[in-house]
């Protein structure tokens, strides 16, 4: 779909240098069609609804390390890719895209959250969540100003140590006990309690709960939409903020509060990936009260 739209801006530009489409760019028939196919390129690889369809089959079937690689490397480097392509080759098609990705968050993020409710695997119920977040994103990216490109950038940032804290958890305890169920997390904070806060507090970033910096990462995303006018965008956002805390606490009162019938067996750490989760968790709680990096992101962000 993306190569057939790249072709359809060849043919209708003449050019695929970023700067000749962008000063070439109008807004006819033949590049929105062009756009509408590069941007659903796009959506199927950020698995953004309509195209997420492969996202929790290949999450749950797929090793905990490849998972956490299309959640965090795959999926970050296709959004900077994508803020890049928007911003710097369609940004004279504001008009045209801007009602479409309000749109498209919209559904990632109430479609994501509806089924991250049923889920009863973890891989799958991080899928979702995923698919969630990328919602999330899209607010800032509608935001359609610098603002939404720097607070885009520094969400995600948030979010790939967020979910390497997350899958790292749910790969110990999937390769020492091949256990994915939400059932078997239960009792976990008994029994690994190391592994259960780590899981807990990359949970509470992911929700957006302070003092984490996923707090202010969805609030930057929120503030940096208002710039659009779309407060439906917004409104339908704070709904499903509510909607990702139940899904996030759902987990967190599984392994602190419900009782087990058999409780999974203590986990011997390893030192490279208690270490690395330790660097997450320290990320997670550090960033949003240093100022610097988002200046610094702002500093280098598209004008």
């Amino acid at each position: 779909m993306m190569l057939f739209g790249i072709s359809l801006l060849y043919g209708a530009i003449g050019n695929l240098s970023f700067d000749w489409v962008s000063s070439h760019l109008q807004a006819n028939p033949l590049t929105i069609l062009a756009f509408a196919f590069i941007l659903s390129g796009f959506a199927f690889k950020m698995s953004i609804v309509p195209f997420h369809l492969w996202t929790a089959d290949v999450y749950e079937g797929s090793p905990v390390a490849v998972t956490n690689y299309l959640s965090v490397i795959s999926k970050g480097s296709v959004i900077f890719i994508f803020i890049t392509v928007i911003y710097s080759v369609f940004g004279g098609l504001k008009d045209a895209w801007l009602y479409s990705i309000g749109i498209l968050s919209i559904l990632s993020m109430t479609i994501g959250n509806l089924f991250a409710m049923r889920q009863q695997n973890i891989k799958r119920l991080l899928a979702f969540s995923s698919i969630t977040q990328v919602g999330f994103v899209l607010v800032g990216i509608a935001g359609a100003s610098k603002m939404g490109i720097t607070s885009a950038v520094y969400f995600i940032l948030i979010y790939m140590l967020s979910n390497v804290a997350a899958f790292g958890v749910v790969g110990a305890i999937s390769d020492s006990a091949d256990k994915e169920t939400l059932s078997s997390y239960k009792g976990l904070y008994k029994t690994n309690p190391f592994y259960a806060l780590i899981l807990a507090l990359s949970l509470f970033s992911l929700a957006g709960i302070p003092p984490t910096a996923g707090f202010f990462g969805k609030l930057f995303l929120l503030t940096a939409g208002i710039s659009s006018g779309m407060y439906f965008l917004l409104a339908a956002a704070a709904v499903n903020l509510v909607f990702s805390l139940y899904n996030y606490l759902r987990v967190v009162r599984i392994m602190f509060i419900e009782e087990a019938v058999e409780s999974l067996p203590k986990i011997e750490k390893n030192f490279a990936l208690s270490l690395a989760l330790i660097i997450c968790i320290f990320g997670i709680l550090a960033i949003g009260f240093i100022s610097p990096i988002y200046n610094f992101i702002d500093s280098i962000s598209l004008n």
